[in-house]
Parts: C-alpha cells; sequence; structure tokens
C-alpha cells in the first residue's frame, strides 16, 4: 500500500506501540513506561540471540563454546585456570570441568599441568579454536552491525551509554542473576 505524505510525518509504531495502547485500554491506572522500554530490549534480544546462533553455527560452534573460547581469547595469553573461566563464563565448577573436556577431545583447546604450580591446570586454546572463534567473532560483529545500522554512530554510542547506566546499578553486587 502507498504511504502518502501524512504518513511519513507520523512516527513509525511498532508492535510494543500497539501492546501498550492494549494496556492503557485495559488497564488505565497503570503507568506502563517501563514496558516500553524493557518489552523493546526484550525483542531486541531476540533478534541479536538469531544473529549469534547463526554466526556461531557458521564457525561449528554452539553459544557456550564461543563463550569458553573467547574468554581464552580475550585473555592476553590464549590460557586460564578453570576457575577463572568459572568467573568469565558464570558456569559452576562441575559444568565448568565437563565444558573444557568437551572442547579438549573437538581439539579446540588443550589442558595441562601449569609449568608454574603442577598442582594447577591451565587450559589453552589450540589453533582450531583460534580459528574458530576469530571466525564466529567476525561474523557476529557483522551481524550487530546489521541490527544497529538504523541508528546513526552517535545515536548507537548514546544507547550503549544509557545502557551502560542501567546496567551498572544492577553489576554493583551481583554480576548477573542466575
Amino acid at each position: 500500500m502507498p504511504t502518502t505524505p501524512e504518513d511519513s510525518a507520523a512516527p513509525r509504531r511498532d508492535e510494543v506501540d500497539r501492546i501498550l495502547e492494549g494496556w492503557e485500554r485495559a488497564r488505565e491506572d497503570l503507568d506502563i513506561a517501563p514496558l516500553a522500554v524493557f518489552s523493546r530490549i526484550s525483542r531486541l534480544a531476540r533478534y541479536l540471540e538469531v544473529a549469534r546462533r547463526a554466526a556461531f553455527a557458521d564457525a561449528g560452534l554452539d553459544g557456550w563454546e564461543f563463550d569458553m573460547l573467547s574468554a581464552l581469547r580475550r585473555s592476553g595469553d590464549d590460557a586460564l585456570s578453570p576457575g577463572a573461566l568459572m568467573h568469565e563464563t558464570l558456569v559452576t565448577s562441575g559444568t565448568m570441568t565437563t565444558r573444557i573436556d568437551k572442547l579438549a577431545a573437538r581439539g579446540l583447546v588443550s589442558k595441562n599441568r601449569s609449568p608454574h604450580d603442577g598442582r594447577a591446570v591451565e587450559v589453552r586454546l589450540r589453533s582450531e579454536g583460534v580459528a574458530r572463534v576469530d571466525q564466529a567473532m567476525e561474523r557476529l560483529l557483522a551481524a550487530e552491525r546489521e541490527l544497529l545500522e538504523p541508528l546513526s554512530g552517535a545515536g548507537a554510542t548514546d544507547l550503549a551509554a544509557t545502557l551502560r547506566s542501567l546496567l551498572l546499578t544492577f553489576e554493583v553486587d551481583d554480576p548477573l542473576p542466575r
């Protein structure tokens, strides 16, 4: 259906606008302002999750594998203890052991005794792990740029700053609810 000049002057409406109108009709006594923000964040998170899954699948990785490999890749020397990996990925000790073993079986990481402390274990990226996490990261960033394309550079920067301010109010005491 062609748009008229009047249509182009009106702000575009999304599904959340329709949901808000429904709640305003059903419960005019409620302040639904938070719904306008968090419903949009939730919907955007779904688009991001689809993009993440596709980027990881293209590199032959699951989401948890990307999280583990990227924690190692960011570490500087590409080696971390299982405890440091637990802290980075927010998983339990038992889960971490299983995940390290699975990645080692796939040839993506190695697990060896630390040369500095024979009681400690080091997990290190292998070349195949580096290649896969780099491929996934490149594809993820391309997909995220596409998702942010409707915003100007300044708009994306402002949004990131606003979201950081909000997130910091929660991360002070608890990094992420489990």
